[in-house]
C-alpha cells in the first residue's frame, strides 16, 4: 500500500489546473478555469477547475473531485493507479508499506532499464551508428534522446529473463508478445526512441526499421501509461523553448525533432504516427503561443494538415508545408536553416489554409463546381465568430471568385428574430455580482450602500452572495459567462455609484406616478431623493434606501 504521508506530500505539490489541462482546453474565468465537461457531451461551459481549493465540479452532470478524482474517472484507473500516474508525472517518488510497489517493477523502472538496454544495443551496432550519422544526427543528440537499438528478439528476450522482469507487465504494455513458442519481442532490429511523457518518465518507445516490407514505423500500444492521442514526441525537451519562444512547431516525424533541435529549433514535436486530435489541444494550447503545423507538401500532407487546421483554426499560427520532397529534417542537413527560418516565420493561416484546400477541390471555372464550393466553405465560414468572417470574407469571395454578399451566412430562424439583449440594469447587475465573485472583499463594501432589494433581475443571485451559497446555478452561470466583464478598486465603486444614481432615478418616477401619497408626502420623498442624487453626481457614495 501507499504511505499516507507520502500520499499527502504528493498531494501537496500536484497542481490541478496542469493535471486536468492535459486532458481538456481551460480557459481562465476569474479566479477560476472553465471547459465543456469531459464526461458529458453539453454546448455551454459547467466545468470548473479550482486552483485554489485544488478541486474541480461540473455543474451540470455533477461529478467533481480533486486530481486524483479526475484522473480515476478519465483514465478508468483504480486509486492507487492513479495516484502512481500523478507521481509520474510530477517525477515524485511513492513511498509504499512493503516492497511490491518497487520502482524496478514499476513501468517507470522497467522502461528505463530497456532503454538503457536499446542504447547499449546502439553503441555496439557501427553499421546503425554510421546510418544516423549520415542522417546528420549527432553524437549528443543521439545521447540527449536516449536513442537505441533493439536488435534481435532472442536477444531481448534473454536480457529480460538474465534481469527477472515481470513479463505480465511488459505484456500489458506490449513490450513483448506470447505466441505458441513463447514470448518475442514486438520491436524487433528497429532504432528506437524512446517517448516521454511531459514531465520526463519514459511511457513508450518508437521504433524505426531499416529495410524490409514491414512497416517503417511502429510506436508502442496503447496502456494506462501510453496514449499516443495526448503524447508529443520531444514534448519533454522543448517545452521550456515552447513557453519562452510562445510557438510550437509540430512535425511528422521523430528525426525532424531530433534535427530541428540540432538547429537551434528547441520548440520541435511530433505526433506519433498519427494524425493531430482534439486530445491533443490541450497541450498544444498550453502556453498560448503560436502552433505550427509543418508538414510534407504531398498530397497526404496536404490532407493532414487540413484535417489539423480544422481543429485548430480558431488558434493563432498556421501551416508550413514543405514542396519537392524536403522535410524540416533534409533541410537542416542541407545547411538551408535560413530558408526554414523564413518557411516558419510566413506560415499559412489556419483559416486561409482551409478556405484554399475547399477551392481546390473545385474547378471554379464551372458554375455548378463553384456552387458547390461557395458551399462547403459557407459550411465552415458559418463555424467562424462575426469578427473572423468579416475578416475573411474577401479572401473567401476573391478565393472563389464570387462577391462578397454571398458569404453572408443566414440564421435559420431569420424570418423570426428574437431578441436576446438585456437591458442596461441586468448588465451592470450581473457586472457588479460577478465582481464580488472574483473578489469577496468587495460584498462588505457593497452592503454598506445597497442590500438585495435594489436589484430587480438577480436579487436571487444577491442573497445568495450573502448568504455564501456560490453554488448557486445562477451564480455559476454568471461566473462562468465570459461576456460579462468584471470590475475592482475605484471603477468598481463608480459603477456602484452609476447604479445607485440609476436606482434612485427610476424611484424618482415611481414616486411621481404614485396616487396613493399626498402632495406634501410625495414632494419631502422627492427633495429626499434629490439630495441623495447631488452628492451621488458629485462622486459620493450614499446608501439605497
Amino acid at each position: 500500500m501507499i504511505e499516507q504521508n507520502s500520499l499527502e506530500q504528493l498531494k501537496q505539490i500536484i497542481n490541478i489546473v496542469d493535471v486536468v489541462s492535459n486532458y481538456i482546453e481551460l480557459r481562465k474565468a476569474g479566479a477560476n478555469y472553465i471547459a465543456n465537461c469531459p464526461f458529458h457531451n453539453e454546448k455551454t461551459p459547467s466545468f470548473v477547475v479550482s486552483p485554489a481549493k485544488g478541486y474541480f465540479k461540473c455543474y451540470g452532470c455533477g461529478i467533481g473531485g480533486d486530481s486524483i478524482n479526475f484522473i480515476m474517472q478519465k483514465e478508468n484507473l483504480e486509486f492507487y493507479e492513479a495516484v502512481e500516474q500523478l507521481a509520474s508525472m510530477y517525477n515524485f517518488t511513492l513511498s509504499y508499506t512493503n516492497t511490491k510497489h518497487s520502482k524496478d517493477s514499476s513501468y517507470e523502472g522497467l522502461l528505463e532499464k530497456i532503454s538503457k538496454y536499446y542504447q547499449k544495443q546502439l553503441n555496439a551496432n557501427h553499421s546503425i551508428l554510421k546510418y544516423l550519422d549520415d542522417r546528420g544526427i549527432t553524437s549528443h543528440s543521439i545521447e540527449r534522446f536516449s536513442l537505441g537499438f533493439s536488435g534481435e528478439s532472442n536477444d531481448f528476450i534473454n536480457f529480460l529473463n538474465q534481469h527477472q522482469m515481470p513479463f505480465d507487465k511488459l505484456l500489458e504494455i506490449g513490450m513483448i508478445g506470447k505466441g505458441n513458442y513463447g514470448y518475442f519481442a514486438k520491436f524487433n532490429s528497429r532504432i528506437m526512441f524512446p517517448i516521454y511523457s511531459s514531465s520526463n518518465k519514459i511511457v513508450g518507445f518508437g521504433g524505426r526499421v531499416l529495410s524490409g516490407n514491414i512497416a517503417k514505423y511502429i510506436n508502442s500500444q496503447q496502456s494506462k501509461i501510453f496514449n499516443k492521442s495526448r503524447i508529443l514526441y520531444g514534448y519533454n525537451f522543448a517545452k521550456e523553448s515552447i513557453y519562452k519562444d510562445k510557438k510550437i512547431i509540430i512535425t511528422e516525424g521523430y528525426i525532424d525533432v531530433i534535427m530541428l533541435s540540432q538547429a537551434g529549433f528547441g520548440n520541435a514535436v511530433a505526433t506519433l504516427g498519427t494524425a493531430l486530435t482534439k486530445e491533443h489541444i490541450p497541450l498544444l494550447s498550453k502556453s498560448g503561443g503560436d502552433i505550427l503545423l509543418c508538414y510534407d507538401g504531398d498530397s497526404a500532407g496536404i490532407n493532414a494538415a487540413f484535417k489539423a487546421s480544422l481543429l485548430l483554426f480558431n488558434k493563432s499560427g498556421g501551416v508550413v508545408l514543405f514542396r519537392d520532397n524536403k522535410d524540416p529534417a533534409d533541410m537542416v542537413l542541407e545547411n538551408k536553416k535560413e530558408e526554414l527560418m523564413n518557411l516558419l516565420n510566413n506560415p499559412i493561416p489556419f483559416i486561409e489554409f482551409i478556405i484554399d484546400y475547399i477551392a481546390n477541390k473545385f474547378n471554379l471555372q464551372i458554375p455548378i463546381q463553384k456552387e458547390r464550393a461557395l458551399a462547403e466553405v459557407l459550411e465552415f465560414y458559418k463555424t467562424l465568430s462575426p469578427i473572423l468572417q468579416d475578416e475573411y470574407r474577401l479572401f473567401a469571395a476573391n478565393r472563389l471568385k464570387i462577391a462578397p454578399y454571398l458569404l453572408k451566412t443566414r440564421n435559420k430562424k431569420e424570418n423570426k428574430p428574437i431578441n436576446h439583449q438585456k437591458s442596461n440594469t441586468q448588465i451592470v447587475e450581473e457586472i457588479i455580482i460577478k465582481s464580488i465573485l472574483e473578489n469577496p472583499n468587495l460584498l462588505d463594501f457593497s452592503l454598506e450602500y445597497v442590500n438585495s432589494n435594489v436589484f430587480e433581475f438577480n436579487k436571487n443571485e444577491f442573497d445568495c452572495l450573502i448568504n455564501g451559497d456560490k453554488d448557486d446555478k445562477n451564480l455559476i452561470g454568471i461566473m462562468l459567462n465570459q461576456s460579462i466583464r468584471t470590475l475592482d478598486g475605484d471603477d468598481f465603486q463608480n459603477q456602484l455609484r452609476l447604479f445607485i444614481i440609476n436606482q434612485y432615478v427610476k424611484k424618482m418616477q415611481i414616486i411621481k406616478l404614485n396616487k396613493n401619497i399626498s402632495y406634501d408626502e410625495k414632494f419631502s420623498k422627492l427633495r429626499e431623493i434629490q439630495d441623495k442624487l447631488a452628492l451621488l453626481k458629485n462622486g459620493i457614495l450614499v446608501r439605497f434606501d
